[in-house]
Formats: structure tokens, C-alpha cells, sequence
């Protein structure tokens, strides 16, 4: 696993007053699919309902304490990659809380929590490339 961090993503109780707050910051985002992409310099950050975000973290709500209400995510350059960092991570003493498998998005991924519960998405996207440093750019969604 590479020493990076590809996206940051909050979980929200309203897309909508998160995302107006951000722009009242002068940030500039793109909504896709119930989703708000910001670019942050060579990463990026996004706003996700906190419910969509547990779930698809493969944790609990927030009503046992279980979800934190934010994601890490390392981007990998193949979908191999997804099922070699996962391995390595339980190896280390991870908990795998969402195995590897195709997304909704076209991508494939996984999701584990280091040793104190902090999740970690760990994804193949081709719509989100990665430059040589493991940068990554969004591309124009064409709406926000």
C-alpha cells in the first residue's frame, strides 16, 4: 500500500446544508449520484449521507457507536491491487468490513478498519485516474 490518502469522504446527515456550508466557504464542488466531490489539491474530498456511508462501509450506525461518520480512501491504479492491499491489511490485524467486490460505480473495492476502528476504502476507480504520485483528479462531471 502506497503512503497516501486518495479521497476523504464525511458522512452527512444533510447533503444539501453540507454542501451549501462548503460553498459558503468558497469551495467549489460537483454532485453526482448523491455525492459531493470536491477537488482538494492532489486529493479529494466528498460529502456522502452518514447512513450511505456506514453502510456501504460494511459498519454499524451510529446509534452503537460503531461509525465514526468518516472514510479514508487509498486509490489503486489496477482492481488486483483492491484484493492485495485488503490481504495485507488483515494480515497486519485489520478487520475486513466490506471484501472486495464490483461497485455500483463501475470499480471494484473493499473496506477494513485499522486497529482503532478508523475505515478505510481501499478502490479501483477508472473514472477517478491516478497520476505517477498517486495524485488523483476528478473529472468533470458535467453538473453540480
Amino acid at each position: 500500500m502506497e503512503q497516501r490518502i486518495s479521497l476523504v469522504t464525511l458522512g452527512v446527515a444533510d447533503l444539501r446544508r453540507a454542501k451549501e456550508f462548503y460553498e459558503r466557504l468558497g469551495w467549489q464542488g460537483q454532485e453526482l449520484e448523491r455525492t459531493v466531490f470536491f477537488q482538494t489539491g492532489c486529493m479529494a474530498f466528498a460529502l456522502w449521507g452518514r447512513a450511505e456511508l456506514a453502510a456501504d462501509s460494511g459498519l454499524a450506525g451510529e446509534s452503537d457507536g460503531g461509525f465514526g461518520g468518516i472514510c479514508l480512501a487509498h486509490n489503486v491504479r489496477h482492481q488486483h491491487e483492491v484484493d492485495e492491499v485488503i490481504e495485507t491489511a488483515r494480515q497486519a490485524g485489520a478487520t475486513v468490513t466490506r471484501p472486495p467486490a464490483e461497485t455500483f460505480y463501475g470499480g471494484y473495492a473493499g473496506v477494513f478498519t485499522d486497529l482503532d476502528g478508523h475505515a478505510w476504502e481501499i478502490a479501483y476507480n477508472p473514472g477517478f485516474p491516478l497520476a505517477p504520485d498517486g495524485s488523483v483528479t476528478l473529472p468533470d462531471f458535467g453538473a453540480s
